[in-house]
């Protein structure tokens, strides 16, 4: 395939799992397919493969659905953790620079100067000029370990129901695949013996994200036990604690990932 590319995203969904996208893809609408696949330059020997899965061909799509796991399992799984780290970091930041400052210092940060925020108009980056207005979507900002980019805008003018993305690169250095992975039996147990099972059963949910109450039911105490805790953890730099309307949201830092990591106090 020449030009642009295929848009995953719109086909598999913002999922969590390679399992969950793969099985959207599998059962995405064939208008969906039909819509995704229009425009793309194919080479002509793929042409009768590109027809088939945009017609909703069932060994077609599981082919492609192959192909996705596939290239997962050589451009994702390897990197995941290490990635997983850029990305909490870079999430961390965003959290506190809108608690700081809100959307304009948020931009200011991360996107300037390809991005403006010039109430109400948002001007980023795009192939072509053209006018999206949000009319109460609201906008995404996605972290990514992907994009050579510094700032992409992500908008599909034929859904007007999926707000745009600005995609933002997190890496500060490249992924070599050797980062460390989930922690052992030995680490766990260094951590509970440095900060107690229960607080380091706490550290462990947030690298996930979660609110107090997903906290307290997680580690089965009080959700005044759940905050204590978390309390804790902010105080020490090992997560971070933002508003989300009428509850927070606790956030594992990259130095309580790489606590969690390495059962050990690492270097500041």
């Amino acid at each position: 395939m020449r030009g642009p590319g295929l848009d995953l995203l719109a086909l598999m969904g913002d999922v969590s799992s390679v399992d969950h996208a793969v099985d959207n893809l599998l059962h995405a609408p064939v208008s969906r397919l039909r819509r995704e696949f229009e425009g793309l330059d194919f080479h002509p020997g793929h042409l009768p493969w590109a027809r088939q899965v945009s017609e909703g061909d069932r060994d077609a799509r599981r082919e492609l659905a192959e192909a996705v796991r596939a290239c997962h399992r050589l451009t994702v799984e390897p990197y995941w953790h290490q990635g997983r780290s850029e990305l909490v970091a870079l999430s961390t930041r965003c959290a506190n620079l809108m608690l700081e400052g809100g959307i304009d210092l948020l931009l200011r940060s991360i996107c300037a100067p390809l991005v403006r925020w010039r109430p109400p108009v948002l001007e980023a980056p795009y192939p072509r000029r053209v006018e999206v207005r949000l009319q109460g979507r609201g906008l995404i900002i996605t972290p990514t370990v992907f994009s050579k980019l510094p700032v992409s805008f992500l908008w599909d003018p034929l859904d007007t129901a999926q707000p745009p993305r600005l995609t933002v690169p997190a890496l500060r250095r490249p992924l070599t695949g050797a980062g460390p992975g989930e922690p052992d039996d030995a680490t766990i147990r260094n951590l509970e013996s440095l900060l107690g099972r229960t607080r380091a059963a706490a550290l462990q949910v947030t690298e996930e994200g979660c609110t107090t109450t997903e906290l307290a039911r997680r580690l089965n105490v009080t959700a005044a036990a759940a905050s204590q805790h978390a309390t804790v953890l902010r105080n020490t730099d090992l997560i971070t604690t933002s508003r989300r309307g009428g509850s927070v949201l606790h956030l594992i830092t990259p130095l309580g990932l790489a606590l969690l990591r390495t059962g050990a106090q690492p270097q500041r």
